[in-house]
């Protein structure tokens, strides 16, 4: 779920949606830092789950920069 949660950050890109926007770097939760963090959440164990949601939740947004 938490995968899906940092699509909010869509709500506050004027316009909401625009096909051929590529995500990372564009929405505050796709930028740089975010992202940084998302890794870091690999490593514990607690957190491990939602690391991997996030992170594959960014390689597909890239992948998708890239189609």
């Amino acid at each position: 779920m938490c995968g899906l949660l940092i699509d909010v950050d869509h709500l506050l890109a004027d316009p909401i949606y625009e096909p051929n926007r590529c995500s990372i770097g564009f929405h505050p939760l796709h930028t740089a830092i975010p992202i940084a963090l998302y890794g870091l959440l690999l490593f514990h164990p607690k957190t491990r789950l939602v690391g991997i949601g996030l992170t594959i939740h960014i390689l597909l947004d890239i992948s998708d920069c890239y189609i």
